[in-house]
């Protein structure tokens, strides 16, 4: 698919792309809507097969971050930031990674305020830093920087919130024993390995790193290959790792009683969440059950709420869910259609689809 492709396919408001040959990056923001407030969505770091790719990861990921913000009840709107490398970020040298930093910077400032970004896959609270002292608006600085820190606790937060009352919906009321398969052992994952840990539940877990794999096994965690984990049995599949990973085939054959991660875009389409709904595997949707993340950021930094109000307000997401199930079960639809019709309420525009 060409970006030409891309682009005319999607429904967002605008696509904004750079090249830069001094440091081969290639630069892509994407804003979904504006409807809520201005955009916002992290800037997302990585190696992509194509320029065609890194739009396409742009667009469909700021498209989740508009249901996101609607499905919390934030007063922001949807966007999303990529930086396509040229190669590995632990490849490049400090002062090539701060040039591109820079210049992310440069292009966001001339969007004047439409687009607020955040660390997401490949940045930090320590980039953002840096973007911000370049002049861009930037979610997530660090404390020391006059920042909210690192969004990675309270999504983790959300997940468990997510699974537990995910977990109710198909009838378990304690973790204990529960046997929860998590995918991706990042930031999140691995703190929702620990929340699920103190609950007693039995962990399955992958990851590519073996260095996290080990730190998971440590805390008592069931290894797994990475292309084993979709086979497992278990009562709760967590992805907390890249989208993408449930398409018809696997809801077909997938051994769980509920998804719930923090992964965006899980669903490849809409058509897996129907063969989800038809076996009667419970679905969080994503942009509802990591939605944490952005309440931290957006709370602490935009509506200037304290620790114990984002904790709430990320304890809130279960309310989120048990209306998502029920509207599910009055209506004959899956949850990912009931929370889109619940975010599509939220932005005002009932009866379309995000």
């Amino acid at each position: 698919m060409s970006i030409e492709d891309v682009i005319t396919g999607w429904d967002g408001s605008l696509v904004a792309t750079r090249y830069d040959r001094e440091t081969g990056a290639f630069f892509v923001v994407a804003i979904h809507s504006r409807e809520r407030g201005p955009a916002a969505g992290g800037t997302r770091v990585k190696q992509y097969d194509s320029y065609a790719d890194a739009v396409t990861d742009a667009t469909r990921l700021a498209g989740a971050m508009t249901l996101k913000m609607a499905a919390a009840d934030l007063p922001m709107g949807g966007g999303k930031a990529v930086i396509a490398l040229p190669a590995p970020r632990r490849e490049l040298a400090d002062d090539h990674w701060r040039r591109i930093l820079e210049l992310h910077a440069e292009n966001l400032k001339t969007l004047g305020g439409s687009y607020w970004t955040g660390p997401d896959l490949g940045t930090s609270s320590a980039d953002m830093d840096v973007v911000c002292g370049f002049g861009a608006p930037a979610f997530g600085r660090s404390e020391a920087a006059g920042g909210s820190g690192s969004s990675a606790p309270a999504t983790a937060l959300g997940v468990h919130v997510a699974i537990v009352a995910s977990a109710a919906e198909v009838g378990i009321d304690d973790l204990a024993g529960c046997r929860i398969a998590v995918q991706g052992l990042g930031a999140v994952g691995m703190e929702v390995v620990e929340l699920a840990r103190k609950d007693g539940a039995h962990l399955i877990v992958t990851d590519i790193d073996p260095v996290l794999c080990e730190r998971a096994a440590a805390l008592g965690a069931e290894v797994v290959p990475p292309d084993a984990i979709l086979g497992v049995e278990s009562d709760v599949f967590s992805p907390c790792a890249v989208g993408g990973v449930i398409d018809v085939d696997v809801a077909r054959t997938i051994r769980t009683r509920a998804v719930v991660g923090s992964a965006n875009n899980v669903l490849t389409d809409t058509a897996a969440g129907d063969e989800l709904a038809r076996r009667g595997i419970v679905l969080a949707p994503d942009f509802v059950a990591s939605g944490g993340g952005a309440i931290h950021l957006i709370g602490r930094e935009v509506l200037g709420w304290t620790a114990e109000e984002v904790a709430t307000h990320v304890e809130g997401i279960a309310d989120t869910l048990r209306e998502v199930f029920v509207r599910s079960r009055v209506g004959g639809i899956s949850h990912d259609h009931a929370a889109r019709d619940l975010a599509d309420e939220r932005l005002g525009r009932a009866g379309s689809r995000v």
